[in-house]
């Protein structure tokens, strides 16, 4: 009897130390697929068109006008060109560097006020600006429908805005009450330029035309700033106080189409790590 009882206990020994394993094996979950992040850099260029306006001008003369109206003051549309290099991460995120020549928009302004003698006078500006900007952006793609991929976006930057080609015609009275006597006058600045903190809010959809290439259909709403011309001289080349005309708060509603070539992806893969087990 002794014997029996002494050979099932090494029976059961020999299955627990075979069996037991096995069983808690089966009770650990198997591993979960490693974490996949991908990072791709790009490149991309754009051209577009820009619709500005400015809120008001400024000018040291203005103080001594009396009942001064700013007539109109409207910039006509320009073309823009830009080009960039960034990176996506993800599905979802985007951050690049871009560069922009916005190209000359002609500016018309009138203003009519009253001078020191009560006589009615105006003036007609006209005038030619341009910027160079440089942003960092930042893009949201809020995911894939049937191909098409909209997104939102902001950018942070400077503007290098110029004025250039400004002239001021305007009207002056030779005898002082006789509106019979008014003669024109003419002025011109220098070009002047003068950076600025920039801005921007994107948004737009993008479609790919490959698996490389991408076609963004965009638009941009641009803090730009402000500009100013240089001095407003006399024709005759007098001026007898520092005026330059100040363009103050420009912003732009831009539209464009943009082209972006994705390099391959790179993969980075997170390993699940296996968690300690016990041995009893």
């Amino acid at each position: 009897m002794g014997r029996l009882r002494f050979t099932a206990l090494i029976a059961s020994a020999f299955i627990v130390s075979t069996v037991g394993p096995a069983i808690a094996a089966d009770l650990i979950p198997p591993p979960p697929p490693p974490k996949i992040k991908t990072k791709t850099w790009y490149l991309r260029g754009h051209i577009g068109m820009t619709n500005q306006h400015v809120r008001t001008l400024e000018n040291a003369s203005f103080a001594s006008a009396t009942n001064l109206v700013i007539v109109d003051k409207n910039f006509e549309s320009g073309m823009t060109f830009g080009v960039g290099i960034g990176i996506r991460k993800g599905d979802h995120w985007r951050f690049d560097v871009t560069g922009e020549w916005r190209g000359e928009a002609g500016f018309h302004g009138m203003d009519t006020w009253t001078d020191g003698n009560g006589d009615p006078r105006y003036n007609n500006y006209t005038a030619k600006k341009s910027e160079m900007t440089f942003l960092l952006n930042g893009y949201y793609d809020l995911g894939t429908w049937h191909g098409v991929t909209p997104y939102v976006g902001a950018g942070i930057g400077v503007s290098r805005n110029t004025i250039h080609s400004f002239r001021d015609t305007g009207i002056a009275y030779a005898t002082p009450g006789n509106l019979a006597t008014g003669y024109p006058t003419h002025a011109y600045a220098n070009a002047a330029s003068k950076w600025n903190f920039a801005w921007a809010l994107h948004a737009g959809l993008g479609i790919p035309v490959s698996d490389n290439v991408f076609v963004d259909i965009g638009y941009s709403f641009m803090d730009l700033g402000s500009a100013q011309s240089g001095d407003i001289i006399a024709f005759d080349g007098t001026n007898s106080i520092y005026n330059p005309m100040i363009f103050k708060n420009i912003t732009s509603h831009d539209l464009k189409f943009s082209l972006r070539y994705e390099f391959d992806k790179k993969h980075h893969y997170e390993p699940y790590e296996m968690p300690e087990v016990v041995k009893y």
